[in-house]
């Protein structure tokens, strides 16, 4: 079975077509087709996309909405073959907690979980409703963020909010970054080669999004972001945990509408706010290496947090066998993973740093010394390949059957 994987982000779509038969491993074949429309919504927008063996194409496309950058996805890959459709949905809210085939009624319920995920459910759904446009008979199936975090225990997921308040309003913590959090434990799992059972591991997914995740026993039971992606680690544009009096400050003393204050925290802040100039923080590590403070007190920071999240999982999790750096920063960034890990000996994290440097980002590399009680390990997520997977076996399951 093909199946074409659409995943959007806010001014992206990567796809994705894979050949899928049999049981489905975590390491992914090659792709049939896959590519990116980039720069959605601007005039720019341009298709990156390379065939099996064929030279990569890159031309300029219609694309001011996610829905017209799906269709030229999806065009891109009909001559190969599309015989069903995975989407990433970011939030599934409490409804869908694990993939889910599209219906109308899906949709709606989709539709109406934006509200929780404003930036990225409207581009998530354009893609489903390209695909229907398309393909209207193709089987196509959502794959949720939040569902790997459904197993969050109570202690974890509540808010301290008066209980009849959250439940009437669905306010608890979901966690985002699912997918990948999934796929890397999953892959950890095998590069330890342990089962399961019996297992405290921490994946930390870094990039312009970030998101740290406690498993336990192959089960998430914490991770940082909440109701919505905007809680937890400094992220490119985003600001993470901040003091919700803060907000309170920012709509009353400065005048500021509710409008201003999205902006302000989800656009202008995190790595780009604190260095005043890019949230990207390859152009942060060079700009600190050239002596720019600002840069390196926002390198700094980033760096903190992930490391104070660390220490409080350990300590959730009651002990640590093996964390795992993915995502762009966390497999790219030898430079971050050092600041990261420094400091943090005393919990049994010993960063060999000729590994660090010398790891190969394509795939996993064991990064931690011989001797180091905590495994550590770079390890290249694959969201794509988990959707398809996570997809193909539901279709392979009769509709009303477990």
């Amino acid at each position: 079975m093909n199946i074409l994987v659409l995943n959007a982000g806010s001014s992206t779509l990567k796809f994705r077509l894979f050949r899928m038969s049999g049981e489905p491993a975590l390491d992914r074949e090659a792709a049939l087709a896959e590519g990116i429309v980039d720069r959605i919504g601007t005039q720019e927008a341009s298709l990156r996309l390379s065939v099996a063996d064929r030279p990569e194409v890159v031309r300029p496309v219609p694309a001011e909405t996610h829905g017209q950058a799906a269709e030229e996805a999806i065009r891109g890959c009909l001559p190969q073959g599309v015989e069903a459709i995975g989407h990433r949905i970011v939030h599934g809210g409490e409804r869908f907690v694990e993939p889910t085939r599209i219906t109308p009624a899906v949709i709606e319920d989709v539709r109406a979980l934006s509200r929780l995920a404003p930036l990225h459910n409207p581009a998530g759904l354009a893609g489903i409703e390209a695909g229907l446009r398309l393909l209207p008979e193709t089987p196509a199936v959502a794959v949720f963020d939040t569902a790997f975090h459904r197993t969050l225990p109570e202690v974890a997921a509540t808010y301290a909010l008066p209980l009849e308040f959250s439940a009437r309003y669905g306010l608890r913590r979901y966690g985002f970054h699912g997918i990948s959090h999934r796929y890397i434990s999953e892959r950890l799992l095998q590069c330890l080669g342990r089962d399961a059972p019996g297992t405290r591991l921490i994946t930390c997914h870094l990039g312009n999004g970030a998101s740290v995740c406690a498993v336990r026993d192959g089960r998430s039971v914490d991770t940082s972001m909440g109701l919505t992606p905007l809680e937890g680690l400094v992220m490119g544009t985003r600001c993470g945990d901040l003091d919700p009096g803060l907000v309170l400050h920012l709509l009353r003393a400065c005048g500021m509408t509710p409008e201003e204050v999205e902006d302000l925290l989800q656009h202008q802040s995190g790595l780009r706010g604190l260095s005043g100039r890019t949230g990207d923080a390859r152009d942060l590590e060079q700009a600190a290496a050239g002596g720019d403070r600002r840069a390196e007190l926002a390198l700094e920071i980033f760096a903190y947090r992930v490391r104070k999240y660390l220490g409080a999982y350990a300590a959730a999790l009651e002990g640590l066998d093996a964390i795992a750096f993915t995502g762009g920063i966390g497999e790219h960034s030898a430079v971050m993973r050092a600041r990261i890990c420094r400091g943090l000996e005393f919990l049994g994290l010993l960063l060999d740093s000729d590994r660090n440097r010398l790891a190969d980002s394509r795939q996993p590399a064991r990064l931690s010394a011989e001797n180091s009680p905590v495994q550590i390990w770079a390890i290249p997520t694959e969201e794509e390949w988990q959707i398809a997977r996570e997809a193909y076996v539901l279709l392979q399951t009769p509709p009303g059957r477990c």
